[in-house]
This record gives C-alpha cells, sequence and structure tokens, in this order.
C-alpha cells in the first residue's frame, strides 16, 4: 500500500463527506482527491521524476494537503519546511536533498527570491496566491489555481511505471538543535505501519473529529492529517494556539472527538479562567507528545476534561511515535510513557548495548516497521543511529534517550543524553527537577539546564514561567526543591521569566537556554 491510496481510498467511500476544515473553509474528500490528482499531472508534465523531491514551505492549510499528496501520485518524495524558516536554512535543505519543486505562498516570495540563485535544482515554483511568474529565472512557475482544479477531468495521472510501494515517501528535517538539520527518510511501509498502529491504539474511525494547530512540518502534526485521511475522518486545521479561547470555542462548535496537545499548550489551558470540567463532553480522547507532561499538570487535565481520555505518548522523528500509556494506568503511572505501540518492541541497553533490566537506566532501543530508512545522504550518523538488531541484517533504532523500564513493561523517560547535568560528580536529569518545579502551586512551565561553573562542573539552572497573577519567589521554588529532592539537583539559579523559547515545532528549546545559561547569547 502506498500513502495516497489513504487519500483515494476514503474519496472513494464517501466523496462528499468534509475532509479537511481549513481556517474555516470546509473542503470534501473529492474535492481533495481531484484537487491533488490535477496538481500531480502538471508535476509529471513539468518532468517530476520517480523519487524526486518536492518541497512544501506553507503554513497549515488545505494546500498543504493538495500539494503532499499530489507530490506522491506523481511518484515523488514530499517535504514539508517549517514556512518560519530562514532563508539560509532553507536553501541548506533544499540543496541538501536537491529539491526539484518548490509549493509556497506568494507572500513569502521575499524570502525564496533571497535563497534560489543558491539552489540550482529547483526546476519550478508554484505560489499559492501568486502568478505565473516564477522567484527563479530558468525556473517554471506553475499557476497553483491553473494546476489544482477540482473541476478537471475525473482520472488520476499515470505515475512512474517503476513505483512500487517499497520507494521512498517523505523526508522529515530534524529541528536543528544541534548545527543544521538531518533528513529523516521514510518509505511508504514506514508511514503506512505507524499509522496503522496510531489508529488501533487510539481507536480512530471515520467518526472522528480531530483539531490539530501542531505544524504539518512536524511529525506529531502530519499524522493528524494522515491518520485522519487514512481512517475517512475529519481533520480541523488551525495553525496556531496564540489564542487559546478561540481554539476552545473551535473544540466546542466543531464537536471535535480528537485533541492532540504539547505541554506548552496544557500549560496555557489550565491558565485559562473560563474553562468548566465537562464543557466538551463530546472530546473522547487527547494525546500528548513532544515532551513529557508534568504529573501536576496531568491531574489537572483529567479534571478540567472529565470524560476525556488523555494519552501520554513519546516519540521520534526517526520512527514517528514509540509508545503511550493506557489512560487506564494514568492513575497508577502518571510518570510513564507507557509500553510499546502495536507492532513495536523496545528495550533499554547499557553503555555495551547489553540488554538491561527493570529499574536501570540505558538508552532505549527500537525496533519496528516504522524505524526509519535513514539520514538522507549522511552515513556516518545513520550508522550511529541504526545499528545491528536480533536478527541477522536487520537495524534498529538507537535513540540516544535516556529510559528505565518497570516490572509491568512501562517506560519512563529519564533524559536526553545530551541534556544530562553532571554537577559534584553526579548526573541531574533535568526533567526529574522540572516535574518537581511543577508541582509548586503557581509554576505555569519550568526548564532545568546546566550552566558552566569552576567548581562543580555544571550547576543547576531553572527557568521558571509563573502563572497570570501568582507571587513565587526563588526561595520557595528553592524550599519546594529540598524538600522533594536530593541535595546534589537543587538549583542554584532560579531565573524567573514571562515565557520560554520554543522550536517551531512548538518542544522547549533547550540548546538555546544552554547557550543562554553559558552567555554564548543574550538571554
Amino acid at each position: 500500500m502506498r500513502v495516497e491510496e489513504f487519500l483515494r481510498e476514503s474519496a472513494q467511500r464517501a466523496p462528499d463527506k468534509v475532509a479537511l476544515i481549513a481556517h474555516g473553509a470546509r473542503h470534501t474528500y473529492r474535492e481533495l482527491d481531484r484537487r491533488s490528482d490535477s496538481l500531480a499531472s502538471a508535476l509529471i508534465s513539468a518532468g517530476v521524476q520517480r523519487g524526486d523531491r518536492v518541497a512544501i514551505l506553507l503554513d497549515n492549510s488545505v494546500e498543504v494537503a493538495i500539494g503532499l499528496f499530489a507530490a506522491l501520485k506523481a511518484g515523488a518524495v514530499f517535504l514539508i519546511i517549517n514556512s518560519t524558516t530562514k532563508s539560509d536554512t532553507l536553501a541548506f535543505i533544499l540543496n541538501d536533498c536537491r529539491a526539484v519543486g518548490l509549493i509556497s505562498h506568494a507572500r513569502l516570495e521575499s524570502v525564496i527570491v533571497g535563497m534560489t540563485a543558491a539552489t540550482p535544482s529547483l526546476r519550478w515554483t508554484s505560489l499559492v496566491g501568486g502568478g505565473k511568474e516564477s522567484p527563479r529565472a530558468g525556473a517554471r512557475g506553475l499557476e497553483w489555481n491553473e494546476v489544482t482544479r477540482a473541476d478537471g477531468p475525473a482520472s488520476a495521472p499515470s505515475p512512474p511505471a517503476s513505483s512500487n510501494d517499497a520507494d521512498l515517501a517523505m523526508i522529515i528535517y530534524t529541528s536543528g538543535s544541534t548545527g543544521f538539520p538531518k533528513g529523516v527518510m521514510m518509505t511508504h511501509p514506514n508511514v503506512v505501519n505507524v499509522s496503522a498502529s496510531i489508529t488501533q491504539y487510539l481507536e480512530n474511525s471515520s467518526s472522528d473529529i480531530i483539531l490539530s494547530v501542531l505544524p504539518l512540518s512536524f511529525g506529531y502534526g502530519l499524522y493528524q492529517l494522515l491518520v485522519a485521511i487514512r481512517t475517512g475522518g475529519t481533520l480541523v486545521l488551525e495553525s496556531t494556539f496564540a489564542y487559546p479561547a478561540r481554539i476552545m470555542e473551535i473544540l466546542a462548535q466543531e464537536q471535535v472527538t480528537g485533541f492532540p496537545i504539547i505541554p506548552t499548550m496544557a500549560a496555557l489551558m489550565l491558565q485559562m479562567k473560563g474553562l468548566k470540567p465537562g464543557q466538551f463532553p463530546r472530546l473522547r480522547y487527547m494525546t500528548n507528545a513532544a515532551a513529557a507532561l508534568p504529573p501536576a499538570h496531568i491531574r489537572a487535565l483529567r479534571d478540567l476534561f472529565p470524560s476525556t481520555k488523555l494519552y501520554s505518548m513519546y516519540g521520534q522523528t526517526e520512527c514517528t511515535r514509540v509508545c503511550y500509556l493506557p489512560p487506564d494506568l494514568l492513575e497508577k503511572k502518571p510518570g510513564s510513557v507507557g509500553i510499546a505501540i502495536p507492532n513495536t518492541e523496545v528495550y533499554i541497553v547499557n553503555e555495551s548495548s547489553e540488554r538491561v533490566g527493570p529499574g536501570v537506566v540505558g538508552e532505549l532501543v527500537v525496533r519496528g516497521p516504522h524505524v526509519m530508512l535513514g539520514y538522507w545522504e549522511r552515513d556516518e550518523e545513520t550508522a550511529r543511529a541504526l545499528r545491528p538488531g536480533p536478527l541477522a541484517g536487520e537495524r534498529v533504532l538507537y535513540t540516544g534517550d535516556l529510559f528505565t523500564m518497570d516490572a509491568e513493561g512501562c517506560l519512563y523517560f529519564v533524559s536526553r543524553k545530551d541534556d544530562i547535568i553532571k554537577t559534584r560528580g553526579e548526573k541531574v536529569s533535568p526533567k526529574e527537577v522540572e516535574t518537581v518545579i511543577a508541582s509548586l502551586p503557581g509554576v505555569a512551565e519550568a526548564a532545568v539546564v546546566g550552566m558552566p561553573d569552576p567548581v562543580l562542573g555544571e550547576a543547576v539552572k531553572a527557568i521558571v514561567v509563573l502563572r497570570a497573577g501568582a507571587k513565587v519567589s526563588a526561595q520557595d521554588v528553592l524550599r519546594h526543591c529540598a524538600g522533594r529532592l536530593e541535595t546534589f539537583m537543587i538549583p542554584k539559579l532560579v531565573e524567573f521569566r514571562e515565557s520560554l523559547p520554543h522550536t517551531p515545532n512548538g518542544k522547549v528549546n533547550k540548546r538555546e537556554l544552554r547557550l543562554q545559561a553559558a552567555g554564548e547569547v543574550p538571554s
């Protein structure tokens, strides 16, 4: 099975059903299928070949869905790039994968013009809301409205004859926390298998209405679209959570059944004064990924959404999703990210790659059909991440994340290897300190990093965001930690801020905080 069949089959089953609600506008399965067919035909006419890379530089919109399914129908590989990406990084990504085409928006033309001279692989561009002119001389301009018509012939384009189910489907570029980003290669089987697994444990069906504000350039956001289209459900797509009250209105108006969040969104929701327990009876489930929710936030969310199942999850771009905590275990194991998703094996190893038992900290290893093909043209980095597995010839993913597992097989995130703070000869997990600080009344968010210290090696620094109107001092934080943490884990410095820096995917930007703590960039 190929990923474009998700749309084709759902359009055949229910052509007039609303597939996507993007910023209030409704789009049926027939429309998405026809418009992506039309664009795919134009791409093939423009010379797109099997395996060519087609880049999409857009905010969350119906055009992203049309573009990615069109690329797949043409036998190509799609990559979605966050629309806030700067010209130098954009040029790097396009050159790195040698993209042949770019779909973007007319309002981003100045960004595109700023880097296209340095991207010789680009042969064509298509600007939503623009005309026929190309931003670069020599590149062909595909006029968006003409090449995405929904009233064209009801026949599918013919992709290259050599295309098959094992082809590369997409490249997702990592957020670039260390230097320039790497391209994670995902095949059609990767996407088909992980979307089936997600659908199974979340019990998704055609009756689901999913509301997502997560960027489609982010794997967590992208799979909201892929799962909705695969199951014949409806995706309500918004671009930001900057106005939480508006998102809550949409949640009620559209009778949403599924709502993916990240910890920052949870923190904002829990500060809203107008929300009342039981206000959203149709909301069947909420999921959390990107980073773990503090147990205090989990308890508060359960009080606010008493009839909603809350799934704590963990994943990586390199395999999309790893594990989930069944909601009936949330009360018993609030600090766990759960068990392996269906059709996946996970285990923990020491530095010698030997499996370790319950309670021992080690690196998490993932085995399954959703593990990436590798990093695009990064053989050395691929070899470090993908290593020999239990069976001859197979490769498994070494995540670079430290975990423990309990006797019942539930996983507990400890830290990224790179995030561990080494102080006074001891190792400190930032998450453990963050969880304690987050349990202090009045705290909305907390991030913990190491800062250089001539005596300690690294000192523990806490950056804290308070709820509106809360009065909490640094001494309050330190006293709270002193009663709950070992001495070496207590922060040496507490800094209060109005907000934490985030990556485009919504994660707390620990790299920026570490650089600020080291005095390398201004805070």
